[in-house]
């Protein structure tokens, strides 16, 4: 079979010819460090793994006066989406620890603004865009809505061909965001804001959360027709370490299933990301009807995930992405330790297909000896 049979054959829950193989997201960080800048695909080559291909490519409705905002630094991968009621002033900040960028939103009744922060590594948010519950009231009156830049999904997906699996994910909000509608309010409020604003005031969280799954819905129906494998909703601050069972049922899934909803009636197949905590919510997310689910993050990383009774739990109505303990098993081990690992994961979770081998979420640090070993032995791992 080729990468992407092989993919396409344990997401639709069937047997592929062996286990597939792959990685979530590659870190520039990583592949700077450890591979001396070698690009995504040339490290999927270079180990023999499953590629899976991220595409991210947004247009805008000209017809609704809306356009790309003009001087966007060139480090930013994805075009923002303006008009002259939504306008970017991106900003950087001087910062003697970390890269500091400011995003000023200007609308014609009150600038919006955001602090975001790196450290090289990773990316967050360290002033948040609402300050006040009444500026959703502006960012549903003025905010822009991206659609997806069907042409350039299609061309890339042409380019990779059988190669591997092609992804995307719903958009986030356009200066920082995620996925996941109540993800995106986090990015946009505070997680621990949020959560409390659900026992305070959840009238206005479901106010929110309606604002951004409009948006949501626009690009989510301009997927007809574009070629991706399957797209990512969700996000870790709807894992169960994060929020509540009865939060997650009363402000994530109500929206996040009209997004899957949605996104079938497109064409298009889905994975429902939960990095953290997913055991008590297992068959809750497996109800919103996503083809996949990811990350089965293990408890040796902060997760909760016993594979095989997640399996035994859901198996038959989802594929299974995720489960590998990469902060043990790519560092500090040996390679029959990696190889012990990669056996127990498809062990506990290979039984009749619908399952693929993924590290639980992305990683900044790994030994290549280790990266090789959990590649030969996934591939050894067949059915």
């Amino acid at each position: 079979m080729t990468s992407k049979e092989r993919f396409l054959k344990a997401i639709n829950r069937e047997i592929p010819d062996r286990l597939p193989v792959t990685t979530h997201h590659l870190m520039p960080t990583f592949l700077d460090k450890y591979m001396g800048g070698m690009s995504r695909p040339e490290f999927f080559d270079h180990f023999g793994l499953d590629p899976t291909f991220w595409i991210t490519a947004f247009s805008c409705d000209e017809t609704k006066g809306e356009y790309f905002n003009p001087g966007q630094p060139e480090k930013d991968a994805v075009r923002r989406v303006a008009s002259d009621n939504w306008r970017f002033d991106i900003e950087n900040i001087e910062d003697d620890q970390y890269d500091t960028t400011r995003f000023n939103i200007i609308t014609p009744e009150k600038t919006l603004s955001l602090l975001l922060q790196s450290d090289g590594y990773t990316t967050w948010v360290s002033e948040y865009l609402i300050k006040e519950k009444s500026d959703i009231d502006l960012i549903a009156k003025y905010m822009t809505t991206p659609v997806c830049d069907a042409e350039a999904v299609n061309s890339a997906a042409e380019r990779y061909g059988e190669k591997g699996l092609i992804r995307g994910h719903i958009n986030g909000f356009d200066g920082y965001g995620q996925p996941g509608c109540w993800q995106d309010l986090a990015c946009m409020y505070g997680i621990e804001n949020l959560i409390m604003a659900t026992f305070e005031d959840p009238e206005w969280v479901h106010t929110a959360l309606k604002v951004l799954l409009e948006r949501k819905l626009v690009y989510t129906r301009s997927l007809t027709g574009v070629k991706f494998d399957i797209i990512e909703l969700g996000g870790g601050d709807a894992s169960t370490t994060v929020i509540s069972p009865q939060i997650f049922n009363e402000f994530v899934a109500p929206y996040d299933t009209v997004l899957i909803d949605e996104a079938h009636k497109a064409g298009q197949r889905v994975v429902y990301h939960t990095c953290g905590g997913m055991m008590p919510i297992l068959e809750d997310i497996a109800d919103m009807g996503p083809e996949a689910m990811e990350t089965f993050t293990p408890p040796g990383m902060g997760g909760d995930t016993d594979l095989a009774e997640a399996k035994r739990r859901i198996g038959d109505r989802v594929c299974m992405i995720g489960g590998f303990d990469q902060f043990h098993f790519f560092t500090g081990c040996s390679p029959e330790q990696t190889e012990k690992e990669v056996l127990r994961c498809f062990d506990e979770a290979g039984k009749n297909g619908g399952y693929i081998l993924s590290p639980s979420d992305h990683f900044f640090d790994a030994d290549q000896d280790l990266i090789r070993a959990y590649s030969e032995t996934a591939s050894k791992c067949v059915y």
